[in-house]
């Protein structure tokens, strides 16, 4: 701890015999200050906060149990690990250690923590990998999006937790370990380093930051309230509420930006229910009603029980839609008919048995596009393979008759087109490139030609295939004077470069000439 001088101990005792003058300095000293037992309190902490074989042991089973309670989507599961999770001593020592100006603890603090965290993210992340069960639940997709409410609940818990150890009321700890929550989003964070779902992983980490932070300088508030660290200087106590004040400001902003876009979202969806429910009428029901925020434009998915008579057209609907929204939308509505005379009995039964059926539609739909796609590839429906999770379906296209490379690219675009909402990657057969053929002195590319290094691009992806070859394309800088040839195959280069793929130099050259895949590599 950081020996005070002389000329700041002068002060202190000049600034404590003011105070003491003022009643209200008085009461608080003898019956706040004066019932804690200081020394008692930060061994206890200290003793809690620092890396030992039970915390390690805690930490893993807390971290097991928390991604298992979110792939299996049960909140009770996941309130058991946050109950042993044993990550809120290292933090509640850390903060306690920033009121002390203890840095040999704070070290101790953050090493514990560090260690921990990394071991329960490199743990879920395994136990993700092994699963068979990776899709996203609710549980994972609501830790992802911190916000400034995270921010004022792990405020009011980190202020009682601190409140429990300093006055002994051991029975609030286990209220205080759900509501701050530390391991979930670190299971979160293994999730999406398992799946490589960066989103997902950044969201879930700025939540656990959120969490530690606001946690640590709560505890290290309370603790100088209760006169823990009292022998500081003024200087060192001012430069603790600075810290605090500038922290919390800094986590403030972003999370209060967070949370507005999010009461944005949610006043867009419920302009969107009001709409139509009044194209719909009384006698309709909006069933479902989801809106992807991440897609551009948004993409509104909505289902609707609606007698026969009442049946609205999509077009006009997306129309009004993008009207009172002011953006433009992508609507996808399924209207569900119920015969005239039908009554709210009715509507409730439809509703139950569309609930029923919906896994089985959802099903149904990719069984229907892995037939698609294996129709267009000439491969069999397994061969297909489904990725729920970011809606894409890719294919091992087999050799078709006649079929080029830019044939299996418009194969593609036309899968694309018929699959709504999923992106479709058809790998074509290793053949021979488009031919690019230059117009006489011509250096450019029409639009014949600028179509084939398009394809050539494209087969190269779907190849992973990082580079071409390009013949003429000179080797090192550029010349000031280049050839006709070098100027068609730097004009490939740059067309190349645009789609992700390098140019590399390759023999040969002159008007026709096709791109080689694997040169130089």
């Amino acid at each position: 701890m950081e020996a005070l001088t002389e000329p700041a101990r002068n002060t202190g005792m000049r600034v404590g015999a003011r105070l003491s003058r003022l009643a209200l300095y008085r009461w608080w000293r003898r019956r706040v200050v004066g019932q804690v037992d200081h020394q008692a309190v930060v061994a206890r902490i200290f003793a809690e906060s620092c890396w030992s074989p039970r915390y390690a042991f805690m930490t893993m089973m807390s971290a097991g149990i928390a991604m298992l309670g979110l792939l299996l989507s049960s909140p009770a599961v996941v309130i058991g690990a946050m109950l042993i999770s044993p990550l809120m001593s290292p933090i509640l020592g850390f903060g306690f250690s920033l009121a002390l100006f203890d840095f040999a603890e704070m070290r101790r603090s953050l090493l514990a923590l560090a260690v921990g965290a990394v071991a329960a993210v490199a743990f879920t992340a395994l136990i993700v990998t092994a699963s068979p069960l990776q899709a996203p639940t609710a549980e994972i997709v609501a830790r992802t999006r911190p916000n400034l409410f995270d921010l004022g609940v792990a405020l009011f818990a980190a202020l009682a937790g601190s409140f429990a150890i300093i006055r002994g009321r051991g029975e609030t700890i286990v209220g205080v370990a759900i509501a701050t929550a530390l391991m979930p989003p670190l299971a979160v964070v293994g999730y999406g380093l398992a799946t490589w779902n960066l989103p997902v992983l950044g969201g879930a980490l700025a939540l656990f930051v959120t969490n530690f932070i606001t946690i640590a300088l709560s505890a290290t508030a309370m603790a100088r309230y209760y006169g823990f660290g009292h022998q500081l200087s003024s200087r060192q106590s001012w430069t603790q509420t600075i810290l605090l004040l500038l922290v919390f400001v800094a986590m403030a902003v972003p999370l209060g930006l967070a949370l507005n876009r999010i009461a944005r979202e949610a006043l867009i969806v419920s302009e969107v229910r009001s709409l139509l429910n009044k194209r719909f009428g009384s006698a309709s029901r909006v069933t479902q009603l989801d809106v992807a925020f991440d897609r551009e434009p948004n993409v509104i998915r909505a289902v609707v029980i609606t007698p026969r008579g009442q049946t609205q057209k999509t077009v006009v609907l997306q129309k009004a839609i993008e009207q009172e929204l002011g953006r433009p939308v992508r609507l996808n509505i399924d209207q569900i008919l119920l015969e005239p005379g039908a009554g709210a009995i009715e509507a409730q039964r439809e509703e139950l048995r569309q609930a029923g059926d919906q896994p089985d539609l959802e099903t149904q739909r990719l069984a229907g596009i892995a037939r698609m796609i294996a129709l267009i590839t000439g491969v069999s429906a397994d061969d297909v393979t489904i990725d729920r999770d970011h809606h894409r379906a890719t294919a091992a296209a087999m050799p078709l008759p006649g079929a080029t490379v830019a044939t299996y690219r418009v194969l593609e675009a036309r899968a694309a087109a018929q699959t709504d909402g999923w992106s479709v990657a058809i790998v074509p057969p290793q053949g021979p490139l488009p031919e690019i053929a230059f117009a006489n002195d011509a250096d450019t590319l029409d639009p014949v030609a600028r179509e084939a290094v398009l394809a050539s691009a494209w087969a190269a992806r779907r190849w992973n295939v990082p580079a071409l070859g390009v013949p003429g394309l000179p080797a090192g800088t550029t010349p000031a004077r280049p050839s006709l040839a070098q100027r068609r195959a730097l004009a490939i280069a740059a067309t190349l470069a645009t789609q992700g793929v390098n140019a590399l130099p390759a023999p040969g050259g002159g008007q026709r000439f096709h791109l080689s895949a694997g040169e130089g590599q």
